[in-house]
């Protein structure tokens, strides 16, 4: 930006359509998060009806994580190159259609490749919905709410796809849980053409893009979860399985290499070689793996052997993401500026362990009230003290050219950490349900339920070992202490803020 244009927007004071651009910015934001569980919950209703198998079930939750954290980072890099507000229309009306695609999905290859495409299209929206956020709003107390309501979104949002999920799916069918985003985006699109600033770049001040970096990276993880979701019908011996995790981790190994001696790198190495960076993403990456892991379960738990309708399964997942929501912005945003992060990190990732060991005692004849309840509330509350103080730490001290690039490297930890941890434990649970299954009478019902959740116990005990290993990871890595500062209160930190 030359000092011209800086002078210029200086002068026009805050936007005076900031809030409404705000509900535009905030209403895709909650369109992404949706998209991850309202099809959780459609999953059992589309598995019988395109007659998906269950090794391949999770590729609908799959194909949409990784497609989405595989490109976050290149997103970001776009939304920086062209416009926030060109990428984040494009993202809109290319989300539109490819739901329109999923709902359409007459087999399990169409609907896998549809979600993917979604996935796609949320890489570009995402990260220019934070970059547009973060544009909109200078003045640092409004940012504070700008930014508390976008959290809030992106905690509540999945309680609000649970309960949208079990209605559609319920009442409808669950073609609509796809359908139910062409409106929304659309709408959305044509909002933000009218209230969204146009961001210009110049063509002279733009940076180059690193292809060779987003083929690595994505072809990395891609490799890695492909190998992961492959193991449940052919072993992990099997040559193709060994190919592509062996595969997946040499190229993760020439992207660190190849990002560290470009110039432009989509992901600047300095970011996440920083501890407290590296730190925050790890812990996000690992919390994560348990909660999708759960998430997968828990739907099927209730739906399939608790005989739960799609509604009434959305209504049992509220617990946690009301704890999630109250300990993000109860405890952990309150302590935040007063104790070391890892004082709410690593005791977040023990109470979410403690969460996860309850949840291995699960039984088919087990009371929600008595196993699954108390599970959820432990692994709500520890994960929103993980979630909030990490996304503050992801952020911490970069430049602010690369605000964009770090903000994507946290998400990009989640999503990769979802995709991966839902093929891994729909893996262990699935191969462990056929172990059990062996010498059995496979024909009687009660022999299958037990069978199944056997399989969802061995991947929580899993799970739990995920969550205990990133609580040691976070105690030794993160470091950051708040500044005397920080606790003395707001004014404080906007006085850093109009100084900076």
């Amino acid at each position: 930006m030359s000092s011209h244009h800086a002078a210029a927007a200086v002068d026009q004071g805050p936007d005076p359509r900031r809030w409404k651009a705000l509900a535009v910015i905030a209403v895709a934001q909650l369109m992404i998060v949706l998209d991850i569980t309202i099809v959780n919950i459609a999953l059992p209703s589309a598995q019988k009806d395109l007659g998906i198998s269950n090794g391949d079930r999770q590729w609908v939750i799959t194909a949409y994580t990784l497609a989405f954290g595989g490109l976050l980072l290149l997103g970001g890099r776009l939304g920086d190159l062209y416009g926030r507000k060109r990428t984040f229309v494009i993202g809109l009306l290319g989300f539109a259609g490819a739901s329109a695609l999923g709902g359409a999905s007459v087999g399990p290859l169409m609907l896998f490749a549809s979600r993917a495409l979604q996935g796609s299209f949320g890489a570009l929206l995402a990260p220019s919905a934070l970059g547009l956020l973060s544009t909109t709003f200078s003045n640092p107390k409004e940012r504070a709410t700008a930014f508390g309501i976008f959290g809030a979104i992106a905690g509540g949002g999945s309680a609000i796809g649970f309960i949208a999920g079990g209605l559609l799916t319920e009442f409808l069918n669950w073609r609509w849980c796809l359908f139910v985003n062409v409106p929304i985006a659309i709408c959305t699109a044509l909002f933000a053409v009218r209230l969204l600033k146009r961001d210009f770049i110049a063509k002279d001040t733009r940076v180059k893009l690193d292809l060779p970096g987003a083929v690595l990276g994505c072809g990395g993880l891609l490799a890695i979860v492909y190998g992961t979701s492959e193991a449940e019908s052919r072993t992990w011996t099997d040559p193709l399985v060994l190919a592509c995790l062996l595969g997946g981790v040499a190229l993760l190994f020439v992207f660190a290499f190849v990002e560290s001696r470009t110039e432009h790198a989509l992901l600047p190495m300095h970011i996440v070689r920083n501890r407290n960076r590296g730190g925050a993403a790890l812990s996000v990456g690992l919390a994560v793996v348990g909660l999708f892991g759960l998430f997968l379960f828990l739907t099927y738990y209730l739906q399939v052997i608790k005989g739960f309708s799609p509604l009434l399964t959305g209504v049992a997942f509220l617990p946690m993401t009301a704890a999630i929501v109250g300990s993000s912005t109860g405890l952990a945003a309150r302590l935040m500026n007063r104790v070391p992060s890892r004082n709410l990190i690593v005791p977040g990732l023990l109470l979410a362990a403690l969460g996860m060991a309850w949840l291995t005692q699960l039984k088919v004849d087990s009371a929600f009230a008595a196993t699954v309840l108390p599970a959820e509330i432990l692994l709500g509350v520890g994960m929103g003290m993980v979630f909030m103080p990490s996304m503050s730490l992801a952020t911490l001290g970069v430049a602010p050219n690369e605000t964009g690039a770090a903000a994507a490297t946290i998400n990009s930890a989640q999503q990769v950490g979802g995709s991966i941890g839902t093929a891994l434990l729909n893996t262990i649970a699935a191969s462990a349900t056929t172990a059990y299954l062996v010498g059995r009478n496979a024909g009687s019902h009660a022999v299958q339920n037990t069978a199944a959740v056997h399989g969802y116990t061995v991947a929580t005990t899993v799970a739990l070992g995920i969550l205990l290993f990133a609580a040691v990871l976070a105690f030794f890595m993160v470091n950051h202490r708040p500044s005397p500062g920080d606790a003395a209160g707001e004014d404080a930190e906007s006085t850093v803020h109009a100084l900076a």
